[in-house]
């Protein structure tokens, strides 16, 4: 995987194309945000226009796109990916989207003789920055072992299947037990508020005991009590991750009571905050419900 094309610099896209250029890769990269080429350019790779000239050039191409529909027009568009790569070229998308689309699009690859894998991630910004994302891996045994160790340029590699689609299975479950976390220990906090308690010391003993997660041991200390809300994940992203694990929950027929409240929560903060704001404001929403407010301004 000497020669990347690297498609959406964006906030996790960007420090994962900076990591390849660390680790030797020559990196092409796209963005529709100038800015974020431009970084790329100081850290060692190149800029191009669009998705079609770096696949043309590339030995493996990396997606890192928000959504199902820009992963459908990059790859499959008149003059996307597929079109425009050499056979044998390897496609790797790491957004975190549909699993329709995942099988979709590693369909027409096949029938051009290009190689698809799914590879979503996660670990959030911080993760992408140092490289200890974890990266789920889905695709043919031979191809997902040609790229492993290059992958773990990221962080730690899972390999989930075989099959297209699977590891964007396994990163939907994922990311709707990190909303489900976030969502409940917002209201438990809320209610320990309410009843007088000191949410710090609240968050204290969360940590040290049972109801430990990554809302309480990491979002809480760093972007809720200190009131700066700046986690650096989107109430959108967010919104549209959960509402993907509930169609798959229900395509697949399985229960999805509790995760279809959660999505309501989510549905709730995305209205009154927006899609652009730090998906810890599901607080805000909270405590607007329960007359409260948790943490202070530093």
């Amino acid at each position: 995987m000497a020669r990347v094309g690297f498609v959406g610099l964006g906030n996790m896209g960007l420090p994962m194309a900076q990591n390849l250029i660390k680790a030797g890769h020559q990196v092409e990269g796209v963005d529709v945000n100038p800015h974020s080429v431009e970084n790329l350019k100081a850290a060692g790779g190149a800029p191009v226009d669009m998705p079609a000239v770096a696949a043309a050039r590339a030995d493996a191409v990396i997606t890192m796109l928000p959504a199902g529909q820009h992963v459908r027009d990059v790859y499959l568009g008149a003059n996307g990916i597929i079109a425009a790569a050499n056979p044998g070229t390897l496609m790797i998308d790491c957004s975190t989207i549909d699993v329709a689309t995942a099988r979709d699009v590693a369909k027409a690859g096949e029938a051009r003789g290009l190689l698809m894998l799914d590879a979503p991630v996660s670990g959030g910004v911080g993760g992408a920055a140092k490289g200890t994302l974890a990266v789920m891996v889905s695709g043919p045994k031979a191809d997902v072992g040609a790229v492993k160790d290059a992958l773990a340029v990221f962080g730690t590699v899972f390999v989930i299947g075989e099959k297209p689609g699977m590891a964007q299975t396994m990163k939907l479950a994922n990311n709707v037990l990190s909303a489900t976390t976030m969502a409940a220990t917002a209201e438990a906090v809320a209610m320990g508020v309410k009843a007088g308690l000191d949410a710090a010391v609240m968050i204290d003993v969360i940590n040290a005991g049972s109801g430990r997660s990554r809302a309480s041991d990491q979002k809480f200390p760093q972007s809720i009590l200190p009131r700066t809300f700046n986690y650096g994940f989107a109430t959108g992203l967010m919104l549209k991750d959960v509402r993907l694990a509930v169609a798959e929950a229900k395509e697949l027929g399985v229960p999805n009571e509790v995760i279809s409240k959660v999505l309501d929560a989510w549905e709730t903060t995305n209205t009154e905050y927006g899609g652009d704001s730090d998906f810890t404001s599901i607080v805000k929403m909270i405590e607007r419900r329960a007359g409260v407010v948790v943490g202070k301004e530093q």
